[in-house]
């Protein structure tokens, strides 16, 4: 049981990590102009 709980904290982790990156990565496209300013995710 140990194992799935550790399993379960990596797995958080990683999402936190993509989340985190997600939104470094949309700041950046919206400074470039890609996206524009008033973009919000659905």
């Amino acid at each position: 049981m140990d194992g799935l709980a550790v399993m379960g904290f990596v797995f958080g982790m990683v999402g936190v990590v993509a989340l985190v990156r997600l939104e470094k990565l949309t700041k950046i496209l919206k400074e470039k102009g890609i996206l524009e300013e008033n973009y919000e995710e659905e």
